[in-house]
């Protein structure tokens, strides 16, 4: 069975839930942070689906590959910005280990592609 578009790559669809649960996180940081902390980790989720999908449309397998870079460069930042809002406490520990488990996974996906 050949994978007709990104949205049938299991990493993709992980990453997905990723991005919904870390904007449900950033719902309860301060208002303070509406334009910092929380912007900066939305954006880093979102840019880990986004390049997946828009690597799986490149003609190239390179430059598929050179997306997956950019995902995994995403994620290695997304993870530095869960880190700093536990330390800041605007979430708990608990959440953060869940989280932390979750782009571990992806990671760890990423690589096998």
């Amino acid at each position: 069975m050949s994978i007709k578009g990104n949205q049938e790559l299991e990493v993709w669809q992980k990453a997905m839930d990723l991005v919904v649960i870390c904007y449900q996180a950033t719902k309860k940081f301060p208002k303070s942070e509406v334009y910092g902390l929380a912007s900066q980790l939305q954006r880093a989720a979102v840019s880990i689906p986004a390049n997946i999908a828009e690597g799986r449309e490149r003609k190239y397998s390179k430059e598929f590959i050179q997306h997956l870079s950019i995902a995994y460069s995403s994620l290695a930042e997304l993870e530095t910005h869960i880190q700093i809002a536990q330390r800041l406490d605007y979430i708990s520990s608990d959440k953060t280990n869940r989280l932390l488990e979750i782009t571990g996974e992806i990671g760890r996906m990423l690589n096998g592609l």
